[in-house]
């Protein structure tokens, strides 16, 4: 069993940045791979990132490419996810999960079996 909290999400203008965090309850959050997912109102939740087990690799929707950045301290139980150069359009409630993939960096959501309770990130204009 793993439970997840994520934290970190605010109000930002466009443009702007934040880092919105992810903490993992058990022993073997390191077995696990982790992504973060959104769903903005009245849209279908859509995928963001994916970091492996151990760091080693990583798996990024087109649109937030070169934007954002994921990365993990296993010491910690601990994931991040850095967002740069932010639009309105990334305004959503950020959820991430965790999958037993020890390898990969999956992007689809059924792989994926425990989720946070998510945080709000909104974009203003």
């Amino acid at each position: 069993q793993v439970q997840l909290v994520e934290s970190g999400g605010g109000l930002v203008q466009a443009g702007g940045s934040l880092r919105v965090s992810c903490a993992a309850s058990g022993r073997t959050f390191s077995s696990y791979a982790m992504g973060w997912f959104r769903q903005a109102p009245g849209k279908e939740r859509e995928f963001v990132v994916a970091i492996s087990s151990r760091g080693g690799r990583t798996s990024y929707a087109d649109s937030v490419k070169g934007r954002f950045t994921i990365s993990r301290d296993n010491a910690k139980n601990t994931i991040y996810l850095q967002m740069n150069s932010l639009k309105p359009e990334d305004t959503a409630v950020y959820y991430c999960a965790a999958s037993p993939s020890i390898w990969n960096a999956p992007m689809a959501s059924h792989e994926y079996n425990y989720w946070g309770q998510g945080t709000q990130v909104t974009v203003s204009s």
